[in-house]
């Protein structure tokens, strides 16, 4: 009860999905509120994501996260997965997050479109700051939601201070046209990054890569 964390996430392949519940199950046991994400899932085939969503919904975790790792999903996609994790919330009595990467500029889109269908628990960063092509808007997400506990004032001013501070001294992240390729190849942003930190701007041949990739 004196630690400064409330919840402990745990990231998980869906080959990993046993380790990571024994892992919850830890942090459960500890007196955290614990969650779930399991990363990838375009990639992975229906029945393999089935399984592994009744393997976390059985165990002790609070919240099952559905996450966009490679910025690849669009809203259609987020509605039918959404489908899928509520009911699985719904039957074992568990919550549902979402977690959305910015490749194709779709984050937002895509957290909206989940909590207009019952998810709970959005994740966003202040400016979408994150690896690559970043996550969710903070700011949007607070002005789509009007919720009058939510004050955008702060967030602005923490904008103004520290953000463009570290943009000044050559952070970069968020949307850029080698992260849009690879999301809609349904590639890991690991090459893109690459890409980026190497200042190249040859598009049209990185694209040819990633296709060579596939």
């Amino acid at each position: 009860e004196d630690s400064v964390i409330d919840l402990v996430r745990t990231a998980t392949y869906i080959h990993q999905i046993p380790t990571a519940i024994d892992m919850i199950q830890d942090a459960h046991e500890k007196g955290y509120e614990t969650s779930a994400n399991i990363m990838a899932i375009s990639k992975v085939r229906e029945e393999e994501l089935d399984h592994g969503l009744v393997l976390l919904a059985e165990s002790d975790v609070d919240v099952i996260y559905l996450v966009d790792s490679f910025g690849a999903f669009y809203p259609e996609q987020i509605r039918r997965l959404t489908d899928k994790y509520m009911n699985i919330a719904t039957k074992y009595n568990k919550k549902i997050g979402i977690h959305a990467h910015n490749n194709q500029q779709l984050a937002f889109a895509n957290t909206i479109e989940a909590v207009s269908n019952g998810v709970s628990l959005l994740d966003a960063t202040v400016s979408g700051m994150g690896r690559g092509a970043g996550n969710c808007y903070m700011e949007s997400l607070l002005a789509f939601l009007r919720n009058p506990r939510y004050n955008l004032v702060p967030v602005m001013d923490f904008v103004q201070k520290y953000i463009q501070a570290e943009k000044d001294k050559g952070s970069i992240w968020g949307y850029d046209i080698p992260y849009l390729l690879s999301g809609v190849l349904n590639s890991h942003p690991s090459s893109a990054i690459k890409f980026v930190n190497s200042k190249r701007n040859d598009y049209s041949r990185f694209y040819q890569e990633l296709l060579d990739l596939e």
